[in-house]
């Protein structure tokens, strides 16, 4: 089985010149819980190379047992600073595809026209779409066969807006995700702040926030498993 994570390429903290980025913890709990299954992962992002690590989830409170191992993690790294130029990638080399969070696809993956026309092709191809915290903000401008939005009518989550009020940044952030999936006909769902909590809707997977990292991997995992 092959998996494609696609990255955020944006490093920016809207105008508060901050940096922003991928959460180390959504990329290295899926990327851990995933190969130690035998999954082959490939990583891509709009730019290519190294894509932004939010300085943020790099502080000693958010270490968890999987950033820890991403952090003495050599070959990893190495792999991360040179992930594939997104415009590269064609979905008949993978399974499915994987969006870890961090406040940077906000700005670039919602917008990027590969990252729109993967996931429909991942979609319509009858492979599995899994997305975590601010990441289900790359389904903004995702359609269906139809032309409607893809969440439309189907259960979802992502960070919620009483998330992003508590982190301070509500005024900062282009959108915010909640609403964004409510405006496109989503069927928002959530669990209680800093909780664990993932939807899953047919190919569709979405998780809260970071502590909902590997109920994600968990349940792309599963859908894998029943494909093989």
């Amino acid at each position: 089985m092959k998996v494609l994570f696609v990255l955020t390429s944006h490093d920016k903290l809207g105008n508060t010149g901050e940096k922003t980025g991928f959460w180390v913890e959504e990329f290295a709990t899926p990327y851990y819980a995933l190969k130690d299954k035998g999954v082959e992962i490939h990583l891509a992002s709009p730019k290519g190379g190294q894509p932004p690590i939010d300085p943020k989830s790099e502080l000693p409170d958010f270490s968890t047992p999987s950033t820890d191992r991403f952090n003495k993690d050599n070959e990893l790294q190495q792999k991360l600073s040179n992930t594939m130029v997104l415009s590269k990638v064609n979905h008949e080399t993978y399974d499915a595809i994987f969006y870890p969070g961090g406040h940077g696809p906000l700005w670039d993956l919602a917008t990027d026209e590969f990252s729109i026309a993967l996931i429909e092709s991942f979609y319509t191809n009858d492979k599995p779409v899994a997305l975590v915290c601010h990441a289900p903000a790359a389904l903004q401008n995702v359609k269906d066969k139809n032309g409607n939005a893809l969440v439309k009518g189907k259960k979802v989550t992502g960070f919620t807006n009483t998330e992003e009020e508590a982190v301070q940044l509500t005024n900062v952030v282009p959108f915010l995700v909640e609403d964004m999936l409510k405006d496109n006909g989503g069927q928002f769902e959530r669990g209680e702040d800093w909780s664990a909590f993932a939807v899953e809707d047919g190919l569709l997977i979405t998780g809260q926030n970071p502590q909902s990292s590997e109920l994600v991997a968990n349940k792309l995992l599963g859908q894998l498993t029943l494909k093989e």
